[in-house]
């Protein structure tokens, strides 16, 4: 039954980028014939690290009054920066450090900088994510622990970090570079770091940015516009936020105040209270007042005749 692309973009990401050769060494499994038409300066030696055994070199410049010291770390990519072929763009008020490691993939870089001992704090650290993962790794999700586990180191070290994503190789399949780049990136932003990408730049039709081996980048044409991306990205990091201050309070309008008004009412005069011992009766058209008065026994009524008339 075929196989769909969702099951072959499965299995490209849950199996390693590297099928194992005869020696127990990965070799590419889709190789690619292109390579670079670029120019690269001979490689020189270095010292070899206890940590890795690998050539590792760390270039840390002197403290410069005034400026912010930036602290990259990587791989190969870094030995044009580390030797000075290749110069990274100046003013800004920063100063670059670098400390590379050629050949080491995210586990190595872990013990590197496990082991380093950097004379100055660093304003900034960038890293520059591992490509070697591509070919060190036997599974995507092995590259992402190792990735999660040298990010959490350096962020243990140094609070201001952030990752510059590898420039693209020639020679690995553009997939898998893309899947290794999304579970970096992933990573990173769980973990609340900036990942910034950087293959948009290296435009794969333009072969004079690589090296003839299609890996490295040539230091008259790749390597320059790493240089300059790195610088323009660090300074980013480096500026400051700009804290907005609050918005001036809008004047209150007038309350205009409104002094009550008592209203007295005048009530109608209630009539004089009738007494109790007077009653009226008519006679005829005359009205006859009738008053009472009373012993001790009886109450004799008194006709007050001088009101009556016929």
């Amino acid at each position: 039954m075929p196989r769909g692309k969702d099951h072959r973009r499965a299995r490209a990401r849950n199996f390693a980028p590297m099928d194992l050769g005869p020696t127990g060494h990965p070799s590419p499994s889709a190789p690619s014939s292109r390579s670079g038409t670029g120019f690269r300066h001979p490689v020189r030696r270095w010292p070899v690290s206890s940590a890795t055994g690998k050539s590792h070199k760390c270039l840390v410049p002197p403290e410069s009054p005034g400026e912010k010291f930036v602290l990259v770390v990587g791989d190969s990519h870094l030995r044009a920066l580390v030797d000075g072929i290749v110069r990274m763009p100046g003013g800004g008020g920063m100063t670059f450090g670098f400390m590379s490691t050629p050949g080491a993939s995210a586990a190595e870089l872990y013990k590197e900088v496990r082991h380093a001992n950097i004379p100055r704090t660093p304003d900034l650290v960038c890293l520059l994510a591992p490509s070697n993962n591509l070919t060190a790794s036997r599974t995507l999700p092995e590259a992402a622990v190792d990735f999660r586990r040298l990010l959490t180191l350096l962020q243990s070290k140094w609070s201001k970090l952030f990752v510059l994503d590898f420039p693209p190789r020639l020679t690995v399949a553009p997939d898998l570079q893309t899947f290794l780049r999304q579970d970096f990136n992933r990573v990173a932003a769980q973990m609340g770091i900036k990942y910034l990408s950087v293959a948009e730049h290296f435009s794969l039709d333009h072969l004079a940015l690589w090296a003839r081996d299609g890996v490295h980048l040539s230091d008259d044409g790749g390597m320059v516009l790493l240089a300059s991306l790195l610088w323009n990205y660090s300074a980013l990091q480096l500026v400051e936020p700009e804290v907005q201050a609050p918005p001036p309070a809008s004047p209150r309008p007038a309350v205009r105040r409104v002094t009550p008004k008592v209203v007295v009412r005048e009530h109608p005069v209630s009539p004089p209270p009738t007494n109790p011992f007077e009653w009226a009766c008519k006679v005829g058209k005359a009205k006859v007042s009738v008053s009472s008065f009373h012993t001790n026994e009886m109450i004799f009524p008194v006709l007050n005749l001088s009101m009556c008339s016929r």
